[in-house]
């Protein structure tokens, strides 16, 4: 029997509840990429998920499990932007009021989307401020029932959905790579690649500036670091989840990092190529793939694309510096 914080069971019982709310997302695949990495590549597209990235299935699959009490109380969570939107979402879908912790520099299109959603907005400074403090103070002060961005089962869960379907459409893969900022995304896919291609390896991927996940893998225990200065705001974490980190030291091969310019690349490769808005956290697998971070020759490989929520203006910024 599995010690660990979720089961393959959980996974599919999340995908259950978000049958018929979430979006089943493309799996879409590119000729270019495939010749560049002498790999088969399949891009799952959360970048295209309800709002704009793939947080929106453990938002959902959290808030639909709270009692009645709960639901009354409303929910409150922590977040740069794409898990603050799925809260907010979730919750309007399931009657809940929700108040949202977001840094004050956070994206102005995640704060705009947050609001549009009707949460509340309760702004801190990401580098002076301990976000999960606040969070945990103001559930306590108003009645509201805390959902953390990723140490939470139900969030891990209802990530690993997006795995679930990937397998579902192209059957067993040599590899599986997804970014990796907290560990719910990772923990949740790595689950779901244990229980349909037990062969596959599962990679995660973080930005160099913030590789506290990689040293935890290598150390055998959760690494704190300050927080990280990187395009990829969606993975500026500190630390792992402690039920997260429990999965990944189990179920994850391996670690890999890559660049800022790495990932602005690859966001113009998605967008020249394959027509896609991609935000700088969301490349961090397909980043890793292209510029030879991890040996795909030969495999058939998943590649998750976790979020498309970026700043059109600053999004052509970064891609016209990139020449």
């Amino acid at each position: 029997m599995s010690t660990l914080p979720i089961t393959f069971e959980d996974v599919a019982a999340a995908h259950e509840r978000l049958r018929g709310v979430a979006h089943r997302t493309p799996v879409l695949t590119s000729s270019t990429a495939n010749e560049r990495t002498g790999a088969q590549l399949f891009f799952k597209c959360e970048n295209l998920q309800r709002m704009g990235a793939f947080k929106f299935r453990g938002a959902y699959n959290a808030i639909a499990q709270f009692t009645p009490q709960q639901k009354a109380g409303g929910v409150i969570t922590f977040s740069s932007g794409n898990h603050a939107q799925a809260i907010a979402l979730s919750a309007r879908l399931l009657g809940v009021k929700a108040v949202i912790v977001m840094p004050h520099d956070a994206p102005a299109v995640k704060v705009e989307a947050t609001r549009g959603y009707g949460g509340e907005v309760v702004f801190y400074d990401r580098y002076t401020e301990d976000r999960e403090a606040l969070g945990k103070r103001l559930a306590a002060e108003r009645g509201l029932t805390l959902i953390p961005p990723y140490d939470h089962a139900h969030v891990m869960a209802g990530q690993g959905t997006a795995a679930k379907e990937l397998f579902e459409e192209t059957g067993e893969l040599d590899m599986l790579l997804t970014p990796l900022g907290g560990g719910g995304l990772l923990s949740g896919c790595a689950t779901a690649a244990h229980a349909l291609s037990p062969a596959c390896t599962v990679i995660g991927v973080e930005p160099e500036a913030g590789n506290d996940g990689q040293r935890s893998l290598q150390l055998g225990e959760i690494v704190h670091i300050d927080t990280p200065k990187t395009l990829a705001d969606g993975a500026q974490t500190q630390h792992l989840g402690n039920l997260t980190f429990a999965v990944i030291r189990e179920r994850v091969s391996e670690i890999v990092t890559v660049s800022d310019a790495e990932l602005v690349d690859t966001m113009k490769f998605f967008a020249s190529r394959m027509k896609l808005v991609v935000e700088p956290t969301g490349c961090l697998a397909a980043a890793a793939v292209l510029h030879g971070k991890v040996d795909v020759r030969g495999k058939r490989v998943g590649v998750l694309i976790s979020g498309g929520n970026v700043d059109l203006l600053r999004f052509a910024e970064l891609v016209q510096a990139a020449g």
